[in-house]
């Protein structure tokens, strides 16, 4: 093998796994703190704030459009103050970055969906932030975008997840790949999805329980 080729590759794989390192500390507390800010900082706007649930009940998908708009608001104000502490401390990161997740898109749902959208163009108008309608829901689909790498890998090396699991013991699991692990893929996405778009969300339920069937008959 030529000598240089093998210095290059030998460079490379020390500077990717040097990366792979840092993305297990670097990234997930940068996502915890920006994440962790945004719904601390929403959440105290409603804890201190009017409720304005009841104008916009009608909007929400079920069953949040029968719960009491008392109980929805405070519902939402706790689980974004608690949400981003948990965040913070990097503690039950993925049960809080999946709470968070399922706000955002009752959120998107009742508030920063287009009311009316016939096709894709329509649809693609609200992809964006002004104050021109057409539902605006760039933001919290960023929001959504940046809760998923916390919610599938959870809050990284220096968090209190790590450092509990290292104190009792629990090693780090190797990646498992294969129909079981796409038919959670797909659960997380369906209940969201089951909300805004209940067609999509009711076709990834489908599949997530045939890829659930199929990797349940596979021999381990």
């Amino acid at each position: 093998m030529n000598p240089t080729a093998t210095s290059v590759s030998g460079l490379w794989n020390s500077l990717t796994a040097r990366l792979a390192g840092a993305n297990e500390t670097i990234p997930p507390l940068i996502l915890r703190l920006i994440m962790g800010w945004e719904f601390w900082e929403s959440g105290l706007e409603k804890l201190h704030g009017e409720n304005w649930f009841a104008d916009i009940q009608s909007r929400f998908p079920f069953p949040f459009d029968v719960i009491p708009p008392t109980i929805s608001w405070t519902i939402s104000t706790w689980a974004e103050i608690i949400g981003a502490v948990l965040l913070w401390l990097g503690l039950g990161t993925r049960l809080a970055a999946f709470t968070l997740l399922f706000i955002t898109f009752v959120a998107t749902a009742a508030v920063h969906w287009p009311s009316m959208w016939t096709m894709w163009s329509d649809l693609a108008k609200g992809y964006a932030i002004t104050d021109m309608g057409h539902g605006n829901f760039k933001l919290p689909l960023l929001f959504a975008v940046m809760l998923l790498p916390l919610l599938f890998g959870g809050g990284g090396r220096l968090s209190l997840d790590h450092l509990l699991a290292k104190r009792v013991g629990i090693v780090t699991p190797v990646p498992l790949h294969g129909p079981l692990t796409w038919a959670i893929g797909a659960a997380v996405f369906a209940l969201p999805f089951l909300m805004l778009i209940p067609a999509f969300g009711l076709v990834l339920a489908i599949v997530a329980i045939a890829l659930a069937l199929v990797g349940m008959r596979r021999p381990r």
